[in-house]
């Protein structure tokens, strides 16, 4: 890894001041090889600094200039600019990172993050499908034929184990243990986790896996492939989902995170609790997870409204 640029293969350069450009190389160097970031989030980080580090050259500033006061003036700069305060909470994260890192190396005396407020985010809940409209989807491709059987196995393991759709390309064939009906899912950050498939998961995609080689020649090391043998992408499930969608008459929007929304929140109606879906999920922070427990104040009101006498109509 070259030291004039510690970055992934397709992360791009900035065009900075030399010292500017040494603080943020070392620092993606310190992401990448200490803390395993994943590339897309490296590539955030360097574009939220970039900018940042563009706003200080502008002002005659280096980072030991910074303090709480100039970064309030940047974070209102910027949120002039984003208006999501989405993508503004996560620019502050970068630069918490960078300061937090900078602080601890000795490049600065001073923390300038430490009393920065996070903007308030308007938590939205996901639309999911109701239990019919998930297995009218998932019955939607046909599995006598050959991108039938892969789609359905697609669909399957995307509802029956909860996966971002990056876990789900991603996915070896080594990855799935057949005899146990357990994957290995390498989720954000490469942090591992082990995932149970339910029974009719794991039969379809068992049956997809032994007649994998056959019907798609396999020219890399996945399970899910296109016609040519090579992975397939997060668009290509996203176009197939839209399309048995159409087909099974869902007028939602959809998309393979979707599947995801639905895995969490049909488990919670079951009856699950809420820790045991983060860890299926891979939610570092349980706060993520929250976001479901709206089901299980519906299903509360529900009874409530079918119980209770004065809910009772008369």
């Amino acid at each position: 890894m070259s030291k004039s640029n510690p970055l992934p293969d397709g992360v791009p350069t900035v065009s900075l001041p030399l010292s500017d450009q040494q603080d943020l190389d070392r620092f993606l160097e310190h992401l990448i090889v200490v803390k395993g970031l994943a590339e897309k989030t490296i590539a955030a980080y360097q574009t939220d600094l970039r900018s940042l580090m563009r706003f200080l050259h502008v002002h005659d500033m280096n980072i030991q200039d910074v303090r709480e006061d100039t970064l309030l003036v940047y974070l209102r700069h910027m949120s002039n600019r984003i208006g999501s305060a989405r993508t503004l909470a996560r620019h502050l994260a970068s630069l918490r990172a960078f300061f937090g890192y900078a602080h601890e190396q000795g490049l600065i005396a001073d923390n300038p993050t430490l009393i920065l407020a996070n903007p308030k985010i308007a938590r939205t809940i996901p639309d999911v499908l109701t239990q019919e409209e998930t297995f009218r989807l998932l019955d939607m491709p046909n599995p006598k034929t050959k991108l039938g059987l892969r789609d359905r196995a697609i669909l399957e393991v995307l509802y029956g184990a909860g996966l971002r759709v990056s876990e789900l390309t991603s996915l070896r064939p080594q990855d799935y243990d057949a005899q146990t009906d357990i994957l290995r899912i390498w989720g954000k950050g490469g942090k591992e986790r082990i995932v149970p498939l339910n029974e009719t998961a794991a039969q379809v995609l068992t049956s997809y896996l032994k007649q994998r080689n056959a019907l798609f020649n396999p020219q890399q090391d996945a399970v899910f492939l296109n016609r040519s043998g090579t992975r397939l992408t997060r668009q290509g499930v996203w176009k197939l989902i839209k399309r048995y969608g159409v087909k099974a008459g869902i007028t939602k929007t959809i998309s393979p995170h979707t599947l995801r929304h639905c895995f969490a929140t049909h488990l919670l109606e079951g009856g699950a609790d809420l820790r045991t879906v983060q860890i299926l999920l891979g939610h570092a922070d349980i706060s993520a997870t929250e976001i479901y427990t709206h089901v299980q104040t519906q299903r509360l009101m529900e009874i409530h409204t079918m119980y209770h006498p004065r809910s009772t109509p008369s």
